[in-house]
């Protein structure tokens, strides 16, 4: 699985720097390319000679050394994974609070691959609140982080805090590689975010889905080699959806379900994680209704629903799941959601639990299944809820479908 990725190592000044050594050779061995950026403070830890010569490439530590600059846009551009290990705590600041004053963290600032973290430090920094934030900052910045290991630490204290072995990390490395493909060829088709219902040419019906989440779901999907297309209401100019994913814009229910519509036969796996309005003004005002009585009444009408209309069409080597926004009796109503639309499994959230539903960075879920199954999970971004999500949908339903 690593043979022929490229993995720009980042070594930062901890004693656990030696570790780094058996590392790369771990990586040459299991056919990796591998160019190694030190801090100014690691070299007195380990000999960038040692790392150049297991690596079989010349050393990045300094800016510039003396016969020109060392390109830290082409380095961060080049990888496939950059991999920090050790990572101290001053290094974690600095990445999460961007201070480029070195070339490993310009490097860093500069990646457009992904960004894994083996965090190395003494207990007590590990535990610190500020460190933590940090790590939250980075994760947040969808960044990876490496747990630490436990046993006995430099201080001669024994906890948490150790840098994780090469050989767990090399683990680590194989596992996000073999996601990398786990629905590759696969053809996914995401809703996202609310759907707005005109009352007249100015005033809508809508809701406060923010597109948050089924945007990191497609993000998930074609970062594991899926063809993703994204039908998307309407979000954020902030929420931008990832190179290579198809997005096809529209406002209503109706304009929603005939986008799904055109993409469905030949979609393998379905996800349904818009907020699609459940009613539509039965009539729309040609000119904006202005202001006279104390009281409006607008007649309203069932809009198209679109997971019962596509269900009902579902083939059997497809993959349909919905999700359920609820406030009472969730898993009730999230398990009728489930039969009656011929989903495979529904994804339930509560606005009951806090860091739950719209317009959050977070998110709680349940997913209930057509097999009778029920697994909860804790909070977490929504950037780890959707591999989440995606996870299951591989563990437990790509299998019987290959």
């Amino acid at each position: 699985m690593l043979d022929g990725k490229k993995i720009i190592l980042g070594i930062t000044g901890s004693i656990a720097a030696y570790k780094a050594a058996f590392l790369c050779r771990l990586l040459i061995k299991s056919g990796c390319k591998v160019r190694v950026v030190m801090t100014p403070s690691a070299v007195d830890f380990i000999s960038p000679l040692t790392m150049s010569t297991l690596s079989g490439n010349d050393v990045f530590i300094d800016i510039s050394d003396g016969d020109g600059w060392n390109n830290h846009v082409e380095l961060g551009l080049w990888g496939d994974v950059f991999l920090v290990a050790p990572c101290t705590a001053s290094t974690l600041a600095k990445m999460a609070s961007g201070i480029s004053d070195n070339l490993l963290v310009a490097c860093y600032l500069s990646a457009k691959c992904p960004v894994m973290v083996a965090p190395a430090m003494d207990l007590d920094m590990w535990k610190h609140p500020s460190t933590q934030n940090n790590i939250k900052l980075l994760q947040s910045y969808e960044n990876f982080i490496i747990p630490v290991g436990i046993g006995f630490l430099a201080s001669g204290l024994e906890g948490e805090g150790r840098m994780a072995e090469p050989e767990d990390i090399l683990t680590y490395l194989n596992i996000f590689f073999s996601k990398a493909e786990d629905i590759k060829g696969k053809h996914v088709l995401i809703t996202a975010g609310p759907t707005y219902e005109a009352i007249d040419p100015v005033r809508f019906i809508g809701n406060r889905s923010s597109g948050k989440m089924g945007y990191s779901i497609a993000k998930e999907c074609k970062a594991r080699g899926a063809q993703v297309t994204l039908v998307s209401g309407p979000v954020s100019s902030d929420l931008k959806a990832d190179d290579g994913i198809e997005v096809v814009r529209v406002q209503s229910a109706e304009e929603m379900y005939h986008a799904c519509d055109q993409f469905f036969e030949n979609a393998d796996i379905v996800i349904l994680a818009a907020a699609v309005a459940d009613y539509r003004p039965a009539e729309v005002a040609l000119q904006k209704i202005k202001k006279s009585d104390d009281e409006m009444q607008i007649s309203l009408k069932k809009t198209i629903d679109i997971a019962a209309t596509l269900g009902a069409k579902k083939k059997t080597n497809q993959i349909f799941i919905g999700f359920a926004l609820e406030t009472n009796d969730e898993i009730n109503h999230a398990t009728k959601k489930l039969h009656k639309k011929n989903l495979d499994f529904i994804v339930l959230n509560t606005l009951n639990d806090k860091g739950a539903g719209f317009q959050v960075d977070t998110n709680k879920i349940t997913i209930l299944d057509n097999k009778g199954m029920t697994t909860a999970y804790d909070l977490k971004s929504k950037t780890e809820v959707a591999q989440d999500i995606v996870d299951y949908l591989v563990i437990h339903y790509l299998p019987a479908n290959e």
